[in-house]
């Protein structure tokens, strides 16, 4: 793979610290400018940047807990991707089985459904967003998947497609079971794909509250009521194994981050910790956006084609965030995954254009080529051809002087 590193002139944005795509704070970084990690009490946490995917702090992010009911993110995910595909309708009808009937879940979130009655598509997805309902989440799973053992097998799938890598489910709605387990990591990663993939459903996050049947229920998520952290979701959950867990979104100016607090000691511990973890995001991070989708990064030269230089850049605007204040010595740089060489299609893969400090990679993306090349004619081939030879015939007698 060749490298080609760009200064600074080039990458047009830079910083002093920063933090790595997978890992905590850098600790001299953070020693330098005296920031330390917040002090959150759960068994695990992450604070991600929901633009580029970056761990802005964390804590055991992949330690494997129960979930409890943030398993219905999963849940809610596959109906959203149902209803964008046309598999589902939200005025579909669902009839209630026994399975799903909500005497079944007696000391826990419901949403009241009756066995034998008709629920649409659309109530019951509310009962499971704002009403937590595990009746619902039954109902729906044996909707798509003609069983709850059937829809796991399609939540599991989805897991691993999505690169929840410490993940595994056994049911719909997240009571405890043996083998259901996730980590925060894996949930931050959910949680980002749901505001990404399917941004219809991850709507039903705001909704404060739903009534059905008569009964009125409001959302569990306490901070969409704050009025500071603008908070638009995401989901609660608790069990007696889990603890108090919680999984939120805000997001401020252009920069959106995801906290997920697991394992608090009780409901309030989960929103005070969330929202410590949330406040240290937008107190000390920024969002940069050094390039825009279709801006060239560099003319590059290209073999064999109908023009000797391809203009690359990318498709989709970079943002990550850095530490504010610090954007000072960013370097800029691609890596080809190969010589380039004609045809070229616009929109084409060609690399990836990292954003570092020193050897350590701040963001990457996609490298494009901006433009179609074509093949050239036989005598332009002939040409580059031996341009090429002769730069290896140079090349091996300067390794051979060497």
């Amino acid at each position: 793979m060749k490298i080609n590193r760009y200064p600074f002139k080039v990458c047009r944005w830079s910083l002093i610290s920063f933090v790595s795509l997978v890992g905590l704070i850098n600790p001299a970084v953070a020693q330098q400018i005296e920031l330390e990690k917040p002090n959150i009490s759960a068994k695990s946490y992450v604070l991600m940047d929901y633009n580029s995917g970056q761990i802005l702090v964390s804590d055991l992010p992949n330690k494997k807990l129960s979930p409890a009911s943030l398993t219905k993110m999963m849940t809610s995910y596959i109906i959203g991707q149902e209803l964008k595909t046309g598999n589902i309708r939200e005025d579909d009808q669902v009839l209630i089985s026994a399975k799903a009937w909500s005497k079944n879940f007696p000391d826990s979130s419901r949403m009241f459904i009756e066995v034998g009655k008709k629920v649409s598509v659309s109530e019951l997805n509310q009962g499971i967003v704002v009403q937590s309902g595990n009746d619902a989440c039954v109902a729906m799973a044996e909707h798509i998947a003609g069983s709850e053992e059937g829809f796991a097998s399609m939540m599991n799938q989805w897991s691993r497609q999505l690169g929840m890598k410490n993940t595994h489910f056994i049911n719909s709605h997240g009571l405890d079971s043996d083998n259901h387990f996730t980590t925060a990591y894996d949930m931050a990663v959910l949680a980002r794909s749901l505001i990404r993939d399917v941004p219809e459903e991850y709507k039903l996050y705001a909704q404060k509250d739903f009534t059905f049947n008569g009964i009125k229920q409001y959302n569990r998520n306490s901070l969409l009521w704050d009025k500071n952290l603008n908070v638009d979701g995401i989901k609660t959950g608790h069990t007696s194994e889990a603890g108090f867990s919680l999984v939120t979104s805000s997001i401020q100016n252009e920069m959106r981050l995801i906290a997920v607090v697991m394992g608090a000691n009780s409901s309030r511990s989960r929103v005070s910790e969330s929202k410590k973890l949330l406040k240290f995001g937008f107190r000390y991070f920024e969002s940069v956006t050094p390039y825009h989708a279709g801006e060239s990064f560099v003319s590059h030269r290209i073999w064999y084609g109908d023009k000797n230089y391809v203009s690359l850049g990318v498709l989709q605007d970079t943002p990550f965030s850095v530490l504010r204040g610090q954007a000072a010595s960013v370097e800029a740089y691609f890596e080809l995954t190969e010589s380039l060489e004609a045809p070229v299609k616009k929109g084409q893969v060609v690399g990836k254009l990292n954003f570092s400090i020193g050897d350590d990679v701040v963001a990457a993306f996609p490298l494009v080529a901006l433009e179609e090349i074509q093949e050239s004619g036989w005598l332009g081939k002939l040409y580059d051809y031996l341009v090429q030879l002769l730069e290896r015939m140079l090349e091996s007698m300067k390794a051979t002087m060497a």
